[in-house]
């Protein structure tokens, strides 16, 4: 039997963090690579923010809500790459 936290630390700002990666990764995949290449890099920002998902969790130490945890982080991130690719495909379609 574990003994329960006195004082739980807070967890919803590891499940931010990834979102805020999801944020950044989708920003820099808009500056740095070619149109035709970015629906690739998406899939692979979205897979690092996966991995960094997990990571930050494990690194918290708690295993309470893990799995409720990871899981709200990994589909916040894809909501959040979701809305820049939208955003990408609407600022194809506009003529320069």
């Amino acid at each position: 039997m574990s003994t329960p936290d006195l004082a739980p630390r807070r967890t919803f700002g590891g499940i931010v963090a990834v979102w805020v990666l999801a944020v950044v990764a989708g920003v820099a995949i808009g500056l740095f690579v070619p149109t035709e290449w970015r629906a690739q890099w998406i899939t692979v920002a979205l897979g690092g923010c996966v991995i960094a998902a997990f990571a930050v969790q494990l690194w918290g130490g708690r295993s309470q809500a893990f799995i409720q945890r990871v899981a709200v982080s990994v589909l916040g991130a894809l909501v959040v790459l979701g809305l820049i690719t939208a955003g990408f495909g609407l600022a194809s379609i506009v003529p320069r």
